[in-house]
Protein backbone atom coordinates (compact mmCIF):
# COMPACT_ATOMS: atom_id res chain seq x y z
CA UNK A 1 0.00 0.00 0.00
CA UNK A 2 1.70 3.22 -0.94
CA UNK A 3 2.29 6.05 1.96
CA UNK A 4 0.95 9.22 0.77
CA UNK A 5 3.50 11.05 3.21
CA UNK A 6 6.70 9.21 1.68
CA UNK A 7 5.34 10.28 -1.66
CA UNK A 8 5.01 13.66 -1.05
CA UNK A 9 8.76 14.16 1.00
CA UNK A 10 9.91 11.98 -2.51
CA UNK A 11 8.44 14.56 -4.62
CA UNK A 12 9.76 17.23 -2.18
CA UNK A 13 13.35 15.94 -2.35
CA UNK A 14 13.27 15.54 -6.04
CA UNK A 15 12.03 18.92 -6.64
CA UNK A 16 13.47 21.33 -3.75
CA UNK A 17 17.08 19.42 -3.55
CA UNK A 18 20.24 20.62 -5.02
CA UNK A 19 23.85 20.10 -5.62
CA UNK A 20 25.96 23.11 -5.49
CA UNK A 21 27.70 22.32 -8.51
CA UNK A 22 24.28 23.24 -10.41
CA UNK A 23 25.24 26.26 -10.07
CA UNK A 24 28.89 26.78 -10.84
CA UNK A 25 28.45 29.08 -13.33
CA UNK A 26 29.26 32.36 -11.53
CA UNK A 27 28.11 34.94 -14.50
CA UNK A 28 25.14 33.17 -15.23
CA UNK A 29 23.87 33.49 -11.33
CA UNK A 30 25.20 37.22 -11.26
CA UNK A 31 23.62 38.51 -14.42
CA UNK A 32 20.25 36.61 -12.40
CA UNK A 33 20.38 38.72 -9.78
CA UNK A 34 21.14 41.40 -11.56
CA UNK A 35 18.32 40.76 -13.96
CA UNK A 36 16.08 40.80 -10.38
CA UNK A 37 17.54 43.66 -9.28
CA UNK A 38 18.30 41.53 -6.12
CA UNK A 39 20.68 42.67 -2.96
CA UNK A 40 22.65 39.79 -1.50
CA UNK A 41 24.18 40.35 2.47
CA UNK A 42 26.10 37.67 4.10
CA UNK A 43 26.21 37.93 7.71
CA UNK A 44 28.99 35.71 9.74
CA UNK A 45 28.18 35.59 13.32
CA UNK A 46 31.10 35.45 15.63
CA UNK A 47 32.42 34.66 19.08
CA UNK A 48 36.43 34.40 19.39
CA UNK A 49 36.45 32.42 15.55
CA UNK A 50 40.33 34.46 15.06
CA UNK A 51 41.80 31.03 13.54
CA UNK A 52 39.51 30.92 10.41
CA UNK A 53 37.38 34.12 10.20
CA UNK A 54 40.47 35.79 8.18
CA UNK A 55 40.27 33.05 5.47
CA UNK A 56 36.34 32.81 5.09
CA UNK A 57 36.17 36.51 4.67
CA UNK A 58 39.55 36.56 2.04
CA UNK A 59 37.50 33.85 0.17
CA UNK A 60 34.17 35.30 0.24
CA UNK A 61 35.28 38.94 -0.82
CA UNK A 62 37.75 38.26 -3.76
CA UNK A 63 35.70 35.69 -5.44
CA UNK A 64 32.24 36.64 -4.74
CA UNK A 65 32.30 40.42 -4.44
CA UNK A 66 35.63 41.08 -6.36
CA UNK A 67 36.06 38.94 -9.32
CA UNK A 68 31.47 37.85 -9.63
CA UNK A 69 29.99 40.85 -7.99
CA UNK A 70 27.39 38.09 -5.85
CA UNK A 71 27.46 39.66 -2.41
CA UNK A 72 26.91 43.43 -1.92
CA UNK A 73 28.35 43.55 1.72
CA UNK A 74 29.99 40.75 3.90
CA UNK A 75 29.03 41.71 7.74
CA UNK A 76 30.82 39.95 10.89
CA UNK A 77 28.08 40.49 14.02
CA UNK A 78 29.76 39.73 16.93
CA UNK A 79 28.89 38.53 20.31
CA UNK A 80 32.05 40.02 21.96
CA UNK A 81 35.12 38.29 21.15
CA UNK A 82 37.99 38.64 23.31
CA UNK A 83 40.25 38.10 21.07
CA UNK A 84 41.33 39.45 17.68
CA UNK A 85 38.41 38.24 14.98
CA UNK A 86 37.09 41.82 14.65
CA UNK A 87 40.40 42.88 13.79
CA UNK A 88 41.10 39.90 11.67
CA UNK A 89 38.10 40.16 9.49
CA UNK A 90 38.26 43.98 9.68
CA UNK A 91 42.03 44.00 7.83
CA UNK A 92 40.49 41.45 5.39
CA UNK A 93 37.79 44.21 4.02
CA UNK A 94 34.70 42.98 6.46
CA UNK A 95 32.32 45.05 7.72
CA UNK A 96 32.42 44.02 11.49
CA UNK A 97 29.94 44.66 14.22
CA UNK A 98 29.28 44.29 17.84
CA UNK A 99 25.79 42.89 18.38
CA UNK A 100 25.24 44.90 21.40
CA UNK A 101 26.10 48.31 19.65
CA UNK A 102 22.86 47.65 17.10
CA UNK A 103 19.51 48.54 17.53
CA UNK A 104 20.61 49.80 21.42
CA UNK A 105 16.96 50.42 22.27
CA UNK A 106 16.20 46.70 23.21
CA UNK A 107 18.39 45.33 26.28
CA UNK A 108 21.47 43.30 24.92
CA UNK A 109 21.55 39.48 24.79
CA UNK A 110 24.30 37.46 24.19
CA UNK A 111 23.66 34.67 21.76
CA UNK A 112 24.13 33.24 18.00
CA UNK A 113 20.44 34.02 17.52
CA UNK A 114 20.90 37.35 18.54
CA UNK A 115 23.20 37.93 16.57
CA UNK A 116 21.39 36.77 13.61
CA UNK A 117 18.16 38.91 15.06
CA UNK A 118 20.24 42.06 14.58
CA UNK A 119 21.78 41.23 11.16
CA UNK A 120 17.90 42.09 9.35
CA UNK A 121 18.39 45.84 11.03
CA UNK A 122 21.92 46.05 10.39
CA UNK A 123 22.28 44.82 6.65
CA UNK A 124 20.22 46.09 3.94
CA UNK A 125 20.27 42.95 1.24
CA UNK A 126 16.61 41.49 -0.32
CA UNK A 127 18.41 37.95 0.43
CA UNK A 128 20.09 37.59 3.82
CA UNK A 129 22.65 34.14 3.51
CA UNK A 130 24.32 32.96 7.01
CA UNK A 131 27.64 31.21 7.43
CA UNK A 132 29.14 29.83 10.32
CA UNK A 133 32.81 31.14 11.25
CA UNK A 134 34.27 28.06 12.51
CA UNK A 135 34.32 26.23 8.52
CA UNK A 136 38.09 24.81 8.11
CA UNK A 137 37.20 24.23 4.41
CA UNK A 138 35.89 27.34 3.38
CA UNK A 139 34.68 27.62 -0.34
CA UNK A 140 32.56 30.09 -2.44
CA UNK A 141 30.05 27.25 -2.40
CA UNK A 142 29.16 27.54 0.86
CA UNK A 143 27.28 30.96 -0.43
CA UNK A 144 26.58 30.61 -4.22
CA UNK A 145 25.11 27.04 -3.26
CA UNK A 146 22.61 28.56 -1.06
CA UNK A 147 21.62 31.89 -2.76
CA UNK A 148 21.22 30.13 -6.39
CA UNK A 149 17.54 28.27 -5.67
CA UNK A 150 16.34 31.83 -4.07
CA UNK A 151 17.29 33.23 -7.22
CA UNK A 152 16.10 31.28 -9.80
CA UNK A 153 12.97 29.77 -7.77
CA UNK A 154 10.45 32.76 -6.64
CA UNK A 155 8.69 30.19 -4.52
CA UNK A 156 11.51 29.21 -2.84
CA UNK A 157 12.21 31.62 0.32
CA UNK A 158 14.43 29.59 2.87
CA UNK A 159 17.00 27.28 1.91
CA UNK A 160 19.52 24.92 3.92
CA UNK A 161 22.49 23.57 3.58
CA UNK A 162 23.47 20.00 3.62
CA UNK A 163 26.54 18.04 3.84
CA UNK A 164 28.63 14.97 5.71
CA UNK A 165 30.39 16.47 8.40
CA UNK A 166 33.62 14.88 9.00
CA UNK A 167 35.60 15.63 12.27
CA UNK A 168 38.87 16.89 12.67
CA UNK A 169 40.58 15.37 14.51
CA UNK A 170 44.39 14.95 15.54
CA UNK A 171 44.73 11.66 13.58
CA UNK A 172 43.54 13.82 10.59
CA UNK A 173 39.85 13.50 9.13
CA UNK A 174 37.50 10.94 9.79
CA UNK A 175 34.96 9.87 7.43
CA UNK A 176 32.37 10.17 9.14
CA UNK A 177 30.52 12.11 11.93
CA UNK A 178 28.96 15.00 13.80
CA UNK A 179 24.91 15.55 13.70
CA UNK A 180 24.53 14.05 16.67
CA UNK A 181 22.26 16.51 18.00
CA UNK A 182 20.29 16.06 14.91
CA UNK A 183 20.03 12.39 14.89
CA UNK A 184 19.44 11.74 18.60
CA UNK A 185 16.90 14.49 18.98
CA UNK A 186 15.58 16.51 15.87
CA UNK A 187 14.82 13.62 13.37
CA UNK A 188 12.87 11.30 16.27
CA UNK A 189 10.91 14.85 17.46
CA UNK A 190 10.32 15.90 13.53
CA UNK A 191 9.26 12.22 13.15
CA UNK A 192 6.86 11.97 15.76
CA UNK A 193 5.10 15.83 15.32
CA UNK A 194 6.21 17.17 11.83
CA UNK A 195 7.00 14.39 9.51
CA UNK A 196 7.48 16.50 6.43
CA UNK A 197 10.17 18.35 7.94
CA UNK A 198 12.20 15.28 8.54
CA UNK A 199 13.12 15.54 4.33
CA UNK A 200 15.31 18.61 5.57
CA UNK A 201 18.80 16.82 5.64
CA UNK A 202 20.69 18.55 8.29
CA UNK A 203 17.92 20.92 9.90
CA UNK A 204 20.57 22.56 12.45
CA UNK A 205 23.01 23.60 9.92
CA UNK A 206 24.49 26.88 10.18
CA UNK A 207 24.49 27.81 6.72
CA UNK A 208 21.17 28.96 5.43
CA UNK A 209 19.85 31.74 2.71
CA UNK A 210 16.34 33.34 3.01
CA UNK A 211 14.55 36.25 1.76
CA UNK A 212 14.49 39.41 4.09
CA UNK A 213 10.40 39.47 3.64
CA UNK A 214 10.53 36.39 5.59
CA UNK A 215 13.14 36.84 8.24
CA UNK A 216 11.63 39.97 9.19
CA UNK A 217 8.19 38.48 10.21
CA UNK A 218 9.22 35.42 12.22
CA UNK A 219 10.84 35.73 15.64
CA UNK A 220 14.30 34.35 17.01
CA UNK A 221 15.17 32.37 19.60
CA UNK A 222 18.54 34.11 21.14
CA UNK A 223 20.61 30.90 21.73
CA UNK A 224 20.05 27.23 20.59
CA UNK A 225 16.74 26.86 19.26
CA UNK A 226 16.94 29.43 16.24
CA UNK A 227 17.38 27.01 13.31
CA UNK A 228 14.67 24.90 14.67
CA UNK A 229 12.26 27.63 15.68
CA UNK A 230 13.04 28.76 12.22
CA UNK A 231 11.94 25.29 10.43
CA UNK A 232 8.88 25.48 12.18
CA UNK A 233 7.85 28.41 12.06
CA UNK A 234 8.44 28.92 7.99
CA UNK A 235 6.93 25.27 7.62
CA UNK A 236 3.58 26.12 9.57
CA UNK A 237 3.14 29.53 7.73
CA UNK A 238 4.90 28.73 4.28
CA UNK A 239 4.61 25.13 4.22
CA UNK A 240 7.15 22.67 2.58
CA UNK A 241 7.13 24.50 -0.64
CA UNK A 242 8.91 27.71 0.77
CA UNK A 243 12.07 25.23 1.51
CA UNK A 244 14.93 24.20 -0.35
CA UNK A 245 18.33 22.66 0.29
CA UNK A 246 21.79 22.63 -1.21
CA UNK A 247 24.56 19.62 -0.70
CA UNK A 248 27.49 21.36 -0.03
CA UNK A 249 29.68 17.80 -0.21
CA UNK A 250 31.70 18.34 3.10
CA UNK A 251 31.86 21.04 6.12
CA UNK A 252 35.32 20.24 8.43
CA UNK A 253 34.48 21.69 11.46
CA UNK A 254 35.79 22.16 15.43
CA UNK A 255 34.10 18.95 17.13
CA UNK A 256 31.86 19.85 20.15
CA UNK A 257 32.62 17.65 23.58
CA UNK A 258 28.76 15.97 24.64
CA UNK A 259 28.51 18.15 27.50
CA UNK A 260 27.94 21.24 25.06
CA UNK A 261 25.65 19.37 23.06
CA UNK A 262 24.05 18.43 25.99
CA UNK A 263 23.33 21.94 26.78
CA UNK A 264 22.36 22.71 23.14
CA UNK A 265 19.75 20.02 23.13
CA UNK A 266 18.30 21.45 26.33
CA UNK A 267 17.22 24.80 25.03
CA UNK A 268 16.26 23.23 21.93
CA UNK A 269 13.93 21.28 23.26
CA UNK A 270 12.25 24.34 24.94
CA UNK A 271 11.72 25.90 21.82
CA UNK A 272 9.91 23.05 19.88
CA UNK A 273 7.75 22.68 23.22
CA UNK A 274 7.04 26.30 23.04
CA UNK A 275 6.41 25.83 19.38
CA UNK A 276 4.30 23.10 19.80
CA UNK A 277 2.25 24.25 22.63
CA UNK A 278 1.64 27.28 20.77
CA UNK A 279 0.32 25.20 17.84
CA UNK A 280 -2.01 23.23 19.97
CA UNK A 281 0.13 20.06 19.09
CA UNK A 282 0.49 18.98 22.91
CA UNK A 283 -1.62 20.08 25.79
CA UNK A 284 -0.38 22.79 27.76
CA UNK A 285 2.93 21.83 29.92
CA UNK A 286 3.18 22.56 33.41
CA UNK A 287 5.85 24.75 33.93
CA UNK A 288 9.72 23.19 33.63
CA UNK A 289 13.08 24.06 34.90
CA UNK A 290 15.79 25.81 33.15
CA UNK A 291 18.15 24.01 34.87
CA UNK A 292 20.18 21.64 33.38
CA UNK A 293 22.12 19.25 35.87
CA UNK A 294 25.40 17.42 34.36
CA UNK A 295 27.75 15.77 36.57
CA UNK A 296 31.52 15.69 36.86
CA UNK A 297 34.00 13.73 38.40
CA UNK A 298 36.47 15.37 41.02
CA UNK A 299 39.01 13.22 43.48
CA UNK A 300 36.64 10.25 42.96
CA UNK A 301 33.49 12.47 43.97
CA UNK A 302 30.40 13.25 41.78
CA UNK A 303 30.05 16.86 41.27
CA UNK A 304 26.62 18.79 40.42
CA UNK A 305 27.27 21.13 37.73
CA UNK A 306 23.91 23.66 36.96
CA UNK A 307 23.21 25.73 33.57
CA UNK A 308 20.62 27.25 33.09
CA UNK A 309 19.53 27.63 30.04
CA UNK A 310 16.46 29.83 29.06
CA UNK A 311 15.83 30.20 25.36
CA UNK A 312 14.38 33.99 24.94
CA UNK A 313 12.74 34.87 22.12
CA UNK A 314 13.39 38.54 20.16
CA UNK A 315 9.84 39.26 18.46
CA UNK A 316 9.95 39.35 14.68
CA UNK A 317 12.41 42.60 13.35
CA UNK A 318 9.11 43.78 11.29
CA UNK A 319 7.22 44.47 15.02
CA UNK A 320 10.50 46.60 15.70
CA UNK A 321 9.69 50.71 15.48
CA UNK A 322 13.13 51.15 14.55
CA UNK A 323 12.96 48.68 12.00
CA UNK A 324 9.80 49.93 10.68
CA UNK A 325 11.33 53.52 10.52
CA UNK A 326 14.35 52.80 8.65
CA UNK A 327 12.40 50.02 5.98
CA UNK A 328 9.86 53.61 5.07
CA UNK A 329 13.53 55.45 4.78
CA UNK A 330 14.72 52.59 2.13
CA UNK A 331 11.79 52.43 0.16
CA UNK A 332 11.63 56.68 0.27
CA UNK A 333 15.30 56.29 -1.12
CA UNK A 334 15.04 53.78 -3.82
CA UNK A 335 11.83 54.99 -5.19
CA UNK A 336 12.94 57.86 -7.04
CA UNK A 337 15.31 55.58 -9.37
CA UNK A 338 12.86 53.24 -9.54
Amino acid sequence: MSNPMQSHIDSWLKNNTFHHSQFRDLRALVEAKEKQNLSISLCIPTLNEEATIGKEVVIFRSELMMRYPLLDEIAVIDSGSVDNTLDVARSFGADTYLASDILPSVEARKGKGENLWKAIYQLSGDIIVYIDADIKNIHPRFVYGLVAPLIFRDEIQYVKAFYDRPLASSHGVRPSGGGRVTEILIRPLFSLFFPELTAIIQPLSGEYAVRRGVLEEIPFPIGYGVETSHLLDVYTRWGMSAFGQTDLDQRVHRNQPTRSLGRMAFGILQTFLNRAQKLDIVPALPDTSSILRQFQVHDEVFESVEHEIVEEERPPMNTIPEYQEQQKERRGSAAPGE
